[in-house]
């Protein structure tokens, strides 16, 4: 069989006519879904996974967080984020994100769940234990140095500068010398 460009036409268009001579669009199947952001409240904030800064936009409705963006307003990002901050709204969202504390007793085989309370209480019992025991007034030479060299403080990337000298005072007050701040914690 010869076919021309021509007949191939005549034919392709006679098919299509003939496929779509029933089918009508009515007003109702020709709409789009409304935002996922429509009644949400918005609120910028920062990234926390980095040292850098990123500026995201929350959007919140009922007190869950339904969608994460860039801020293309803030100068450090202009709107565009990382991999670790489009899954922002995994951190809000997971099932799996813990909510309150866990501990597990030296030699248990499972978990408990503690109070605030309490872990905050065992985290200061711990630390003036540790300090106290471990302490040093004077080096080998007899100058007053004041401090332990038994405990270390490492701060992540979520905080920021204030953040960092607050943490940085304490630390020093303390007698802690090992002291660091890490951007990609």
């Amino acid at each position: 069989m010869d076919v021309t460009r021509r007949g191939f036409l005549k034919v392709s268009l006679g098919t299509l006519v003939a496929s779509g001579a029933g089918a009508t669009i009515r007003p109702t199947d020709a709409h789009a879904d409304p935002p996922k952001i429509t009644y949400t409240k918005q609120t910028t904030s920062i990234c926390p996974y980095c040292g850098v800064g990123c500026g995201v936009v929350l959007y919140t409705r009922g007190g869950q967080v339904v969608n994460v963006e860039g801020d293309p307003d803030h100068p450090i990002n202009q709107g565009s984020l990382c991999s670790k901050g489009q899954s922002l709204f995994q951190i809000a969202q997971s099932p799996h994100r813990l909510k309150s504390v866990r501990y597990r007793a030296p030699g248990s085989d499972h978990w408990e769940e503690k109070g605030w309370e309490w872990a905050m209480h065992s985290i200061a019992k711990n630390v003036k234990a540790t300090r106290d025991a471990t302490f040093i007034q004077r080096n080998k030479d007899g100058n007053v140095v004041n401090r332990t060299e038994a405990i270390a403080s490492l701060g992540g990337a979520a905080l920021d500068n204030e953040e960092c000298y607050v943490v940085d005072k304490l630390m020093r007050a303390l007698g802690i010398v090992y002291l660091e701040q890490q951007a990609r914690l």
